[in-house]
């Protein structure tokens, strides 16, 4: 099982939790989950008009052994107007525009989409159960 928490944070609202929004999906190979602005195609949706978020910007899609992998998906730019971090314990890395990271079972973390042109994010925290 996938389970996701969603909250979009605004300048003053940081470390506000109004708003938050939840998806699980149990873990059968090709079962996926979306986020972004086009709510046809994403579980989690995010306001339309924050545009540093692609229509679908990320795809988190169980694999055939059960593992779920996380894909920041290329737009229509060239260039991301965001940037997106994964933590997973004490560790956060950078999410390269257009890869694929594995979850690790049996752990939870976050990953966060940044403006980069103003202070606003998506925060969206998982729990992978093993």
């Amino acid at each position: 099982m996938l389970e996701l928490t969603m909250a979009t944070v605004s300048g003053a609202d940081a470390g506000a939790t109004a708003g938050m929004t939840m998806a699980e999906v149990p873990s059968e190979p090709g079962a996926a989950l979306r986020v972004g602005r086009d709510g046809s195609v994403c579980r989690l949706v995010t306001p339309e008009d924050w545009l540093f978020v692609s229509r679908v910007h990320l795809e988190f899609v169980c694999g055939p052994d059960g593992t779920w992998h996380l894909t920041w998906l290329r737009g229509s730019q060239t260039e991301p107007a965001s940037e997106v971090r994964l933590t997973v314990g004490e560790h956060t890395q950078p999410l390269a525009y257009g890869a694929t990271v594995p979850l690790p079972h049996g752990g939870s973390g976050e990953i966060v989409v940044h403006d980069r042109t103003a202070p606003r994010s998506v925060n969206v925290g998982f729990y992978h159960e093993a």
